[in-house]
């Protein structure tokens, strides 16, 4: 019996066994319960504070930069454009580019003259509200246009360099021998600025009458004018703008202007101020004719 008794006294243990693993294994749930709730708890938190912090840094953007609203006008289409006004001209140019699908390097950007790429809005004075011009065809358009440009122009070189100066030859020279002329705008040698807000005027003609170049960003067109008429030329008829310092006032230049496939086709000015040259040529011509 005390045998048995052992026995059953050792069943007894062992059965008991699984119960006190029973209740470790409840508390063990409890706790794991417990855990988890914090861990959901805690990745509520952090799940909260991410996306406030998503949202902050979505914000920053444009916050606290003080913007310009522009209106954007390319081929007939008006766009909307909301710009910080700390932005470059290049930057403008990206943002057009996203607009219209425009390459920048196919874009040019008119407000007050041709918009410099490495000054900010700020610094160009753009007022909100401002019309900003854009003239430019698709990559495909300007291939197709002007590769014959291109040629011309090197054929131009070509004989221009085989030929003696422009100021010594005489069709040019019963126009230089006149002299300067006393209304002339004044010259800034060895800087390049901007096209100014007014016609560019005082200048002489193959005839040695009077000319005015205005330059109509608006309607991409050069206007030409003399005492007697203006001749309204589209930017993109002019072939090739020919330009050479005036010997003895190196701060002066002549310049032609091709309007058909021979040098026959040149409108001649003289007396163009040297700072504007440079201008002259990125407006008419548009920058990438040099790329």
């Amino acid at each position: 019996m005390a045998s048995q008794d052992g026995n059953e006294a050792v069943v007894m243990e062992t059965e008991g066994s699984p119960k006190k693993e029973e209740s470790a294994g409840a508390n063990l749930g409890d706790g794991d319960a417990e855990a988890n709730e914090e861990s959901g708890q805690e990745d509520g938190r952090n799940s909260s504070t991410q996306c406030q912090a998503s949202v902050s840094n979505g914000g920053d953007t444009d916050d606290g930069k003080e913007t310009v609203d522009l209106k954007i006008i390319w081929n007939k289409n008006k766009y909307d454009l909301r710009i910080p006004l700390d932005a470059t001209g290049a930057s403008l140019k990206e943002r057009i580019h996203s607009l219209t699908g425009l390459p920048p390097s196919m874009q040019k950007v008119m407000y007050k003259g041709l918009l410099p790429e490495d000054k900010t809005l700020r610094e160009i004075k753009v007022t909100n509200g401002a019309k900003i011009m854009v003239v430019g065809s698709t990559i495909n358009d300007v291939l197709a246009v002007n590769t014959p440009k291109e040629v011309i122009q090197q054929e131009v070189k070509a004989e221009e360099n085989k030929k003696e100066p422009l100021c010594q030859q005489k069709q040019h020279r019963k126009v230089l021998d006149k002299g300067k002329p006393e209304d002339i705008m004044p010259s800034v040698k060895g800087t390049k600025e901007r096209l100014p807000t007014v016609p560019l005027s005082g200048m002489y003609n193959k005839s040695g009458g009077k000319v005015r170049l205005t330059f109509k960003l608006e309607q991409d067109q050069l206007w030409i004018g003399t005492k007697e008429r203006t001749e309204k030329l589209p930017m993109g008829s002019i072939k090739n703008v020919v330009t050479e310092p005036i010997e003895g006032h190196d701060d002066y230049y002549m310049m032609a202007f091709q309007l058909g496939p021979t040098e026959a086709s040149y409108y001649w000015v003289y007396w163009v101020p040297a700072q504007y040259v440079d201008a002259i040529k990125d407006t008419v011509l548009g920058k990438w004719q040099y790329f």
